[in-house]
């Protein structure tokens, strides 16, 4: 990542800015929680708080050090690239970590019990004992509903209720069971799969009592009053129909009367709804107790909320452009067999798809805690309105070069003052960004702001 593009991009899962190494344990967290999830850069020699240049004094000092902090400091053994990026007078340092094959590492000073790191938006989050296990079974491959059950027999599995949920689209054979991997060897005998228990077990509440769904109907933007909820136990299949009914049922904002019939139209997108609650239920970390997947509905917005971070390895904007690995093979193979899901990660896509051809925003992806939220917001964003003078000066950074007060003050007729009083009237709004070595630098550039530069 070059240091310009980092500068325009606000601190996540992928980017963190450090001002030096006086505080090398922070730096080292962070190094640990990029090479087990999704890898990332930091640069050193930025301050984080206002995004200004500084540089670090020594910078080959500083590199040697950072290099020996890393390698005495974290196991397995990491080895990042440590780069000098030169800027003006002054150098910054690059670390760019990648996801490691070697995962989980852990701070050796701690120990891997209390010293492995995952990374959640912008900060470093102590991975606990389930989140340790998933980093393991990544690493080796593995997926956590595709483990036996030694302690259950094939009995466990409902065959009749498997039957009925294929009954729309072929008849299914006992052996089909082995097939789907709702039932595994294991030591010469057939045992449910993890999996296979979620989806057609005949008692999986004793064994996942928190796999449920959880929906629920507010009053006004925020949970403080609910009118109406729902405690969705039924197996997934069923389960996932009933939970977008709920939503169809408190999603109606109309009604047009035809000639014939009286039509009803959502004030959220069928289809992404659909792809938002399947999602869910696909892609949950049902190793994680406490917590169903949630389902929240406001005036103004839809919530859907499942236990687990997004698997190792992948980011929000991988998601955006279709990258996806399946976390549950087990339930995500019987999904996409009926028809529910695709298994190479167009449902994000189509669910954007779906909320633009409404006239709405894309979804709203993030990770919080150890879950992941889908938010699809029902109103439509008003743009931020700007004058002729302000729309100039939006045009004349449109290349995507940043340009200075003078040159922009040319460009639009004023002073450099009055100039200067704009800009900074647009970069509070969010239109523009500035880049400097410090709020007074005179040779700071100002640059189109991402979301406006991507806008469609």
């Amino acid at each position: 990542m070059e240091l310009l593009d980092a500068l325009k991009r606000p601190e996540g899962k992928t980017l963190e800015f450090k001002r030096d190494l006086s505080s090398p344990e922070g730096i080292m967290k962070t190094i640990v929680a990029f090479a087990n999830t999704a890898g990332g850069t930091i640069f050193l020699g930025i301050d984080d708080a206002t995004r200004n240049v500084r540089g670090v004094h020594d910078p080959l000092r500083d590199e040697e050090r950072l290099a020996n902090l890393v390698s005495d400091s974290i196991l397995p053994r990491l080895v990042p690239d440590i780069e000098l990026l030169p800027w003006r007078r002054t150098n910054v340092l690059r670390v760019e970590v990648y996801p490691s094959p070697g995962r989980p590492h852990h701070l050796s000073r701690v120990g891997p019990r209390d010293g492995v790191y995952v990374r959640v938006g912008s900060t470093n989050r102590r991975a606990d004992r389930q989140l340790v296990e998933e980093l393991g079974r990544t690493t080796r491959g593995e997926a956590f509903d595709e483990q036996p059950m030694p302690e259950l027999g094939a009995e466990a599995i409902d065959f009749r209720a498997a039957s009925d949920c294929f009954a729309t689209m072929r008849k299914l054979r006992r052996s089909d069971l082995e097939t789907l991997r709702i039932l595994v060897p294991h030591q010469g005998r057939k045992v449910p799969s993890v999996g296979g228990l979620l989806l057609f077990g005949t008692d999986r509440a004793r064994h996942f009592p928190d796999a449920w769904i959880q929906a629920g109907r507010f009053d006004g933007t925020d949970k403080a009053r609910i009118l109406d909820h729902a405690e969705i136990r039924s197996l997934p299949l069923p389960a996932i129909e009933a939970a977008i009914a709920f939503v169809g049922k408190h999603g109606i904002h109309g009604a047009a009367i035809g000639a014939v019939r009286r039509s009803e139209s959502w004030s959220l997108p069928p289809a992404a709804v659909r792809e938002a609650v399947v999602n869910a239920v696909a892609h949950s970390d049902y190793s994680q107790r406490g917590a169903p997947i949630r389902i929240s509905l406001f005036d103004d917005r839809l919530e859907v909320e499942s236990p687990g971070l997004l698997p190792f390895g992948l980011t929000v904007d991988d998601l955006r452009r279709g990258v996806s690995k399946l976390r549950n093979r087990v339930i995500g193979r019987v999904l996409h067999e009926l028809g529910l899901m695709e298994q190479w990660g167009s449902g994000i896509q189509r669910m954007t798809a779906a909320c633009r051809e409404s006239g709405l925003e894309p979804p709203e992806l993030e990770e919080i805690a150890t879950r992941f939220r889908v938010t699809i917001h029902t109103t439509r964003n008003r743009p931020i309105a700007v004058g002729p003078v302000d729309q100039t000066i939006l045009d004349s950074l449109s290349t995507g070069a940043g340009l200075s007060t003078q040159k922009i003050a040319a460009a639009i007729g004023r002073t450099p003052r009055a100039t200067r009083n704009r800009l900074a009237r647009l970069v509070e709004s969010g239109l523009l960004l500035e880049i400097g070595s410090s709020p007074q630098d005179p040779r700071k550039l100002y640059y189109l702001a991402a979301p406006l530069a991507n806008r469609e």
